[in-house]
């Protein structure tokens, strides 16, 4: 058949992706409890796609974006978690098929794309200004770009736009050879009017939707020492949930503001075991009770930039991109805090502002700054005057499959981490030695990588470096001489290896090997009992498998290894096993 036939044949993907961003719900449509298919191939249940394809123009409901705060482990077409995957599943309007980077004047269809382009305006790119035209496509599929068309031309011929006679006797056959696609679409575009009728009378919110996460941990220590060997750990097994209700609103398509209530009885191990090796990524200690826990406001500041408040606990993984493929914010991916991201990343918490953007598609920035204290009126706090957090992030994606991140974080007495060692965690370990605090200023410096070298196999990693210096001596009492202002430098690296769909579609099973943050090397004058660095190594091996129930249950065996825990080799192996199972509606 003519280029007509085949460009339809392959433009029609596109048209059933439309359906994606174009959903006649109350409110979009969350992908639970996976987002790994939104960008990849379309999946069997591609007739309901085209529906939604077919209806978009009988639903006047307000869409949501999706928001980037239901922390899902995405095996999606870049394999990221992070803000900055939200907006590049949607399709855009070329009007020129020269916009098209994978189509060149010498594809066999160039001639027909450019023609259905400039004279239909039938096609849509995405984001990137790809056409991904190689994709299979199914009869229902097809029909609905076909349809696409048809409408097009028919409003063209009704605005006596002069259509060419051969493309209307194709338009023609086509229409015969899928009549029977076309009706079923018919029956199934009233069928949703109707659904959207009730949706409408029926829905929580017009602006807003409601979302929950609940992570339920069976958690336990079966061994390990503290205090230099002299003290056995508890062996103990803890029941617990980290509880989560989300509400997302917008009020003009394209902001979001993202409101979530949390609590949970999930136990912080670091008390227990004497160091911050180890600790759970769905840690929750509140004792049930619930508060507001995060509120955030997002909208396009200009294009390609995206400003982000937040005028309640903020972090950086809000607005930076945190580059692993296993990051899950603890209900999904990585059991451990350490596993879900570089430590650099929890060095800023508190109210603040962030942005992001792009730059020659390739590039990826983002920044911004917190204060942990910004909404404490005392002296010695508040948005400037307190401690606070400055970050700074700049990326390189030339691939779907690869990402590459370079970090920088400057902050005042935000050192603390809550993984690593209790030295790395130099303030808490101040106050707990001597009961007296410290000011610290530190610079850090991170790489984060990422690398989808095989549909199931994904490989990544980061290193980063702290320089710390304190800005006052430490009065530990009579009896020692006063520590001096001295300097600090933290170290830490990671590699993990993902392997998503390993046995079951929508699996995941993953390996982390690493060393959490420990301090190398400091001048302080500790006393005599006291050691000023982390002498001994310590490794993190961690190991998961990620099993979804259904389409809203994942269940997640994991263990935790901590080879000679707070580095120290006195200390027998900390292991810490669990069996997470993440609810989300």
């Amino acid at each position: 058949m003519s280029n007509l036939f085949f460009v339809f044949k392959i433009s029609a993907f596109v048209f059933g992706m439309i359906s994606l961003s174009t959903t006649v719900n109350a409110l979009p449509e969350e992908n639970f409890p996976r987002k790994q298919f939104q960008n990849s191939s379309l999946n069997s249940e591609t007739a309901q796609k085209a529906d939604v394809s077919a209806s978009q123009e009988t639903s006047p409901v307000l869409t949501l974006p999706k928001p980037d705060h239901n922390f899902y482990l995405r095996q999606s077409r870049d394999g990221f978690l992070n803000p900055a995957s939200r907006r590049q599943g949607s399709m855009s309007q070329v009007t020129s098929v020269s916009e098209l980077q994978d189509i060149s004047p010498t594809d066999w269809a160039y001639e027909a794309l450019r023609s259905l382009v400039e004279r239909y305006g039938c096609i849509v790119g995405y984001p990137d200004r790809t056409f991904r035209g190689n994709r299979a496509l199914s009869r229902y599929e097809f029909a609905a770009g076909l349809n696409a068309c048809l409408n097009t031309i028919e409003r063209l011929i009704q605005e006596n736009v002069a259509v060419l006679r051969e493309d209307i006797e194709k338009l023609k056959r086509l229409a015969q050879e899928f009549e029977q696609e076309l009706i079923a679409l018919g029956a199934r575009v009233s069928n949703l009017e109707e659904r959207v009728a009730y949706l409408e009378d029926h829905q929580f919110s017009t602006t807003t939707k409601l979302t929950g996460e609940f992570v339920v941990g069976l958690t336990g220590i079966t061994s390990g020492e503290r205090d230099g060997g002299t003290e056995e750990i508890n062996k103990v097994t803890n029941f617990g949930y980290r509880g989560r209700l989300e509400l997302n609103t917008t009020f003009d398509g394209n902001d979001l503001l993202y409101t979530r209530l949390a609590t949970g009885t999930v136990p912080a191990y670091s008390d227990i075991t004497g160091t911050f090796e180890g600790e759970l990524g769905f840690s929750q200690p509140d004792g049930s009770d619930l508060a507001v826990e995060l509120i955030i406001y997002e909208f396009d500041l200009a294009e390609n930039i995206r400003m982000f408040v937040e005028p309640v606990g903020g972090a950086f993984d809000d607005f930076v991109p945190t580059v692993n493929f296993l990051d899950g914010d603890g209900a999904f991916g990585a059991i451990s805090a350490f596993g879900s991201r570089n430590p650099l990343y929890y060095m800023g918490e508190g109210p603040g502002i962030g942005f992001q953007g792009r730059l020659f598609e390739v590039f990826e920035w983002s920044g911004g700054y917190l204060a942990t204290d910004g909404n404490d009126p005392s002296l010695g706090a508040g948005m400037f005057n307190g401690p606070y957090g400055l970050i700074g992030q700049f990326a390189y994606e030339p691939s779907d499959s690869l990402k590459v991140a370079f970090t920088y974080v400057h902050g005042y007495n935000n050192l603390d981490s809550g993984t690593g060692t209790r030295r790395s965690n130099f303030q808490t370990f101040v106050e707990e030695e001597f009961e007296q605090s410290v000011n610290t200023v530190n610079n850090s410096y991170g790489g984060e990588f990422t690398w989808r070298i095989f549909d199931r196999f994904v490989l990544g990693g980061w290193a980063g470096f702290t320089s710390t210096r304190t800005l006052g001596a430490i009065d530990v009492g009579p009896d020692n001489d006063v520590i001096q202002r001295g300097k600090l430098d933290i170290w830490n690296w990671a590699v993990t290896l993902a392997f998503p769909d390993a046995f079951a579609e929508g699996d995941t099973g993953a390996i982390i090997v690493g060393m959490e943050p420990w301090v190398s090397k400091a001048d302080i004058n500790f006393p005599d009992d006291l050691r000023r660095t982390d002498q001994d190594s310590s490794f993190h091996i961690e190991a998961i498998y990620q099993y979804p129930l259904n389409d809203n249950i994942l269940i997640t065996p994991g263990i935790i290894v901590i080879t000679e825990p707070d580095f120290d080799d006195r200390n027998e192996a900390l292991v810490i096993g669990t069996i997470r199972t993440t609810f989300t509606f």
